[in-house]
């Protein structure tokens, strides 16, 4: 078994949810989370923002660490276990680009119960719910955009 780490964002902005379309060789199709691997050496924090901005270009900031996902997935002669670490995120503008060397073809900010319906993964709904709670929560307090952690 191979032992992968990734770390992602639920990048919000003005209370509407950042989520990417991608396409791959027609084999794979669906919208996703932004999130990528672990670089040797660097922090999951740092991943998350850097693959936030390579897969969006967005450039968002570190509201709260949210949890991990975990799943598997097989590979030709091997099973991959991945584990993905997820932040909430503020980006400061509706602005995003498809990364289109990793296929992904369109990306766009939706409002929760779209952005929900449009993922294709139930543990990426599972984190996106947790997360929208937590966004809420800190609207509540009036904490949101006020700290970064």
């Amino acid at each position: 078994m191979i032992e992968a780490v990734s770390c992602g964002g639920v990048v919000i902005f003005r209370g509407k949810i950042l989520v990417l379309y991608k396409n791959y060789k027609n084999k794979y199709d669906g919208w996703v989370l932004p999130k990528g691997t672990v670089e040797q050496g660097e922090e999951f924090r740092d991943t998350a923002l850097r693959e936030v901005l390579e897969e969006t270009g967005v450039k968002a900031s570190i509201m709260k660490y949210i949890g991990k996902s975990e799943y598997s997935f097989s590979v030709p002669e091997d099973t991959v276990a991945k584990e993905v670490h997820w932040y909430l995120m503020m980006a400061n503008s509706y602005y995003s680009r498809p990364q289109h060397e990793e296929y992904f073809e369109d990306s766009g900010y939706y409002k929760y119960n779209e952005a929900y319906h449009l993922l294709k993964f139930t543990n990426e709904k599972q984190i996106l719910e947790k997360a929208y709670n937590e966004y809420l929560e800190l609207k509540r307090l009036h904490e949101w955009g006020s700290r970064r952690y």
